[in-house]
């Protein structure tokens, strides 16, 4: 039986029949990713691959959110460290590919916030059941970054280009029932049965003949697979805008609760350089 002992902020439980229940556990901030946790969510995939007690994997939030996003103080605390992008760059790749190429079905249970890394988590899922009031936003142009952690790979094929343009461009907020009427969730149900109706889908298919859910889900992702050179690219430019003066800024901005006042957007961008 594989061992879950080294993860510090996730949870785990076993259900019947095969259903392994992951709950991200920092309840006290919303269950935002600090440098840990987002080494977790990276990392959890592979040893749920590797469990042979597990036919299915649900993830939820403790408490009142899924993931608030990241923290904050550790985006701040990188400063302009390219090596330390290095590693969130590699982890934030492995968070979307490992949950990809997990041949596990992999349900998530938006109970609710979600932003960030956690958001990722969330619509990588290949099931997931968000409630009624849970309040989501991918985020990234807020804070001042590119939208890299996932959104550019998936939300165009979740939704349509242009719902996907929306809101990855303006960063505006989704409740349950609009992401699931545009397409972004498969199901929206009252809060109280998110966690029930994930556990009920996840006990379908642990129960379903394995070889026809696994290699179905590993036939279809191959349109993630195709959209992995988008991945990839605004992966790179989301670090690349980390080192940019407007990221201080939005953190502030959302600290102070204020609209903020992004440097790039006081300068003429696209000017021919001064030939003095």
């Amino acid at each position: 039986m594989t061992d879950y002992s080294r993860y510090r902020h996730l949870l785990f439980e076993r259900k019947p029949h095969g259903v392994l229940l992951i709950t991200i556990n920092r309840p006290e901030v919303y269950n935002a990713t600090n440098a840990r946790l987002h080494w977790e969510l990276s990392r959890i995939w592979l040893d749920v691959g590797d469990d042979q007690e597990t036919l299915v994997a649900v993830i939820t939030g403790a408490g009142e959110a899924f993931s608030a996003g990241g923290d904050l103080d550790n985006t701040l605390a990188r400063g302009k460290d390219v090596v330390k992008y290095a590693q969130v760059m590699k982890e934030a790749g492995d968070i979307v590919y490992n949950i990809a190429n997990l041949d596990k079905p992999v349900v998530s249970a938006i109970n609710g916030v979600a932003v960030g890394a956690g958001l990722a988590v969330a619509l990588m899922a290949d099931i997931s059941i968000i409630s009624e009031t849970a309040r989501f936003t991918d985020g990234h142009t807020r804070l001042g970054v590119v939208a890299g952690d996932h959104s550019c790979m998936i939300w165009p094929l979740l939704t349509s280009f242009a719902k996907a343009k929306y809101y990855l461009l303006t960063a505006d907020f989704l409740d349950g029932k609009e992401a699931e009427r545009i397409g972004l969730v498969s199901l929206c149900v009252p809060k109280e049965q998110v966690l029930p109706k994930a556990l009920d889908v996840a006990e379908k298919l642990a129960r379903g003949p394995q070889l026809a859910v696994r290699w179905t889900k590993r036939a279809l992702n191959n349109w993630l697979r195709l959209a992995g050179p988008a991945f990839d690219n605004s992966l790179a430019l989301e670090m690349l805008s980390f080192l940019a003066d407007d990221m201080p800024e939005g953190v502030k901005a959302i600290r102070e609760k204020r609209r903020p006042e992004f440097p790039s957007a006081r300068v003429k961008l696209g000017l021919p350089p001064d030939e003095t």
